[in-house]
């Protein structure tokens, strides 16, 4: 795969489509409805960049150890029969609706949901829980890297990302390696911030990542993040 074409073309062209999605429910009485996976239409959430973490107050989210918020649990993902099969397992949070993401490998864009030594397996949609953003899983094949090898690979095949920040933690009970750094939106014309963490696993290593239409979405969203990062076991 040629470096830089990976996250910044069809992870960006989401991006974009969302985005502009905001956009549009912005713009709609609270009446409005939106698409679903079967093309019908249900209920649009109010979009608010503090909607999730009002539900997971309500729901009875709590704190992890370091004191981050984590969302209200809403399923396991990861397992057999999920709609998501992963060398791991996590937590969902509550109205987060995931979705394999399965190319065929002759598809023009299958080199495009690649980026650094991981692809795209999975995305996890904000919006029934009232924001706009994603949480991906991108998995690699086995290798001897370990995590922070290959969160620098995935974020170093990034042309939008700077100021990267990594850090040893744990997911569940597993070593890990996080990072946080700027992306940039190029519909909204900004700087946003972007997160993810990358673990090993028998199979190849995991990478969640955690973007978000902008900053204050991606904030708001960290619940989630924090939830499947402190819930991860292998599968």
């Amino acid at each position: 795969m040629t470096r830089g074409t990976g996250r910044g073309r069809v992870p960006a062209a989401l991006a974009a489509v969302t985005a502009a999605a905001a956009m549009t429910l912005a713009g709609c009485s609270s009446s409005a409805g939106k698409g679903t996976e079967d093309g019908g239409s249900a209920p649009v959430p109010a979009v608010s960049s503090s909607a999730p973490a009002q539900a997971a107050e309500k729901d009875g989210a709590d704190k992890d150890g370091t004191g981050a918020a984590v969302a209200a649990k809403g399923g396991r993902l990861g397992g057999a029969g999920s709609a998501c099969e992963l060398p791991v397992t996590f937590d969902l949070a509550a109205r987060w609706k995931p979705k394999a993401i399965e190319l065929e490998p002759d598809s023009i864009l299958a080199d495009l949901t690649e980026q650094g030594t991981v692809k795209m397996v999975c995305e996890i949609d904000a919006k029934p829980a009232g924001n706009i953003g994603f949480l991906r899983v991108w998995q690699g094949k086995a290798s001897e890297d370990d995590p922070q090898a290959v969160l620098k690979a995935f974020v170093e095949d990034d042309p939008k990302a700077s100021e990267a920040a990594y850090t040893q933690v744990k997911a569940g009970a597993l070593a890990a390696a996080e990072v946080r750094y700027t992306g940039h939106s190029e519909l909204l014309e900004e700087s946003k911030s972007e997160r993810a963490f990358a673990v090993s696993t028998p199979d190849g290593p995991v990478v969640v990542h955690l973007g978000g239409m902008d900053t204050d979405e991606h904030t708001a969203m960290l619940p989630a993040f924090e939830l499947a990062k402190r819930s991860l076991e292998l599968g």
